[in-house]
């Protein structure tokens, strides 16, 4: 599977100073593979230290010296570890937080080095006090479900390549569009995660498919004891079975247990968005740039961490899916998920700053999501049917006299009157299309 993080390790690869990276993501978005794979292809060889098979690997980080760990490593895996011809990997991190420290010292002691850390549940590990990270050494790079464009590449990638041609000149023909949408669902139904995709690919049922979701959800649920103290682990259950039907819309925690006590839900909510399963979406007053400077962190929605995992979570009808427009299935909750899981897999790798959405004091207004596009500030709203009335939009664009509006639905690409239209299968193109309009 292409993943488009690989372009940004080779540029990496190729620099003639480069950090240690750290690389973060939730379980099963396919790290691991995508580390080995791009080690295998561009290194003479890779070193693979994986600590949850074979923990006697931690004594080789008792010394900080990287020099001595490599020697020690070299022994283990019985193989050598030659600067700029070894990719050493450290694998699940989280069980050797020694390796987090000593990152700092490869980078002064060892630049020529090529070293990838990373590990599933390794945000528990930098949000320990214990353990001061090692600023300005290391760089993060965020791993995400597969974007709908890594999908495609999958499915066809002669269509992926069409889609970077596709301009307000050069719109989809009539038959590409169709198509296109067509892909669309069935990627709204397989999700991103490498496992799901790999199945979609080889099989025609989608009850495999959703099988295959059902094995990555108890997985993470079997995780729980592994980052929570058994007190709460009855709130990660709650939050984790009982969110799902309220992702994008503004949580209020009475929603989703009237009868537990916020305080007692709100620290469960954390512990599932630092294992990435859930991120928040806060709102903002859109009063200037930076946005997050406008940022109202107490009023937030979630979104789930894959549109494939949230469509099995809420049991959606597999019979019916493909029958439904795209706005009306779980009421056009799946197509706001779709469109918030875009922006985040195209935006800056080594960054994780929420997604933001904008409300008038009162809730009179809301708009879907807000970005900013070079000096702009652009409102996107998911909308279903070619006219609809965008009445938050337009406010939006009034109050903040901004030039242009996206509206992200199945119709066609297209400009009238200040409001971009896109249609799904065009989001990692957002920028792009939105600079077009001001040039």
């Amino acid at each position: 599977m292409k993943r488009s993080l690989y372009d940004e390790l080779m540029r990496w690869k190729d620099r003639e100073e480069h950090l240690p990276i750290l690389l973060r993501g939730a379980r099963q978005v396919g790290k691991s593979y995508l580390v080995e794979h791009f080690g295998k292809t561009n290194f003479e060889d890779v070193a693979v230290a994986d600590f949850e098979s074979r923990p006697e690997l931690k004594e080789a980080f008792t010394t900080r010296d990287p020099k001595e760990i490599v020697t020690r490593l070299e022994f283990a895996l019985r193989k050598p570890i030659k600067e700029e011809k070894t990719l050493l990997f450290l694998d699940e991190i989280q069980l050797c937080p020694e390796v987090l420290i000593s990152l700092r010292y490869f980078k002064e002691k060892m630049p020529k080095l090529h070293v990838i850390a990373a590990g599933s549940l390794l945000e528990f590990l930098l949000n320990e006090e214990s353990y001061s990270f090692p600023v300005g050494r290391v760089e993060f790079l965020y791993l995400r479900p597969l974007s709908f464009v890594e999908y495609l590449h999958s499915v066809s990638p002669l269509m992926a390549e069409r889609l970077e041609k596709f301009d307000l000149k050069h719109p989809p023909s009539s038959l590409e569009h169709k198509e296109l949408l067509k892909l669309i669902r069935r990627y709204l139904f397989t999700g991103g995660m490498p496992a799901a995709v790999k199945e979609s690919l080889k099989e025609e049922s989608l009850l495999e498919t959703q099988r295959v979701h059902h094995r990555i959800l108890l997985a993470y649920q079997s995780d729980f004891g592994k980052y929570a103290k058994h007190t709460q682990h009855k709130y990660l259950q709650i939050i984790f079975q009982k969110a799902p039907p309220l992702i994008t819309k503004l949580l209020k925690f009475s929603h989703i247990a009237p009868d537990v006590r916020s305080r007692d839900l709100k620290p469960a909510l954390d512990i599932l968005c630092h294992a990435g399963l859930f991120q928040r979406i806060c709102a903002t007053t859109a009063a200037g740039l930076p946005l997050h400077a406008h940022m109202k962190d107490d009023r937030f929605k979630l979104l789930y961490l894959d549109v494939g995992l949230l469509q099995t979570a809420t049991k959606v009808d597999a019979t019916h899916f493909f029958e439904q427009d795209i706005l009306q299935i779980n009421s056009g909750m799946l197509a706001e998920q779709y469109v918030g899981q875009e922006l985040l897999a195209y935006a800056e790798p080594f960054q994780n700053a929420p997604l933001l959405f904008w409300e008038r004091a009162g809730g009179e207004a809301e708009v879907d999501y807000v970005i900013s596009v070079d000096s702009h500030i652009i409102p996107i709203e998911v909308k279903a049917g070619i006219t609809g009335t965008l009445r938050s939009m337009h406010e939006f664009l009034r109050e903040k006299k901004s030039r242009l509006g996206v509206r992200v639905s199945e119709h066609p690409l297209g400009l009238h009157d200040n409001i971009l239209s896109i249609p799904f299968y065009l989001m990692k193109s957002l920028d792009r299309l939105v600079k077009s309009c001001f040039s």
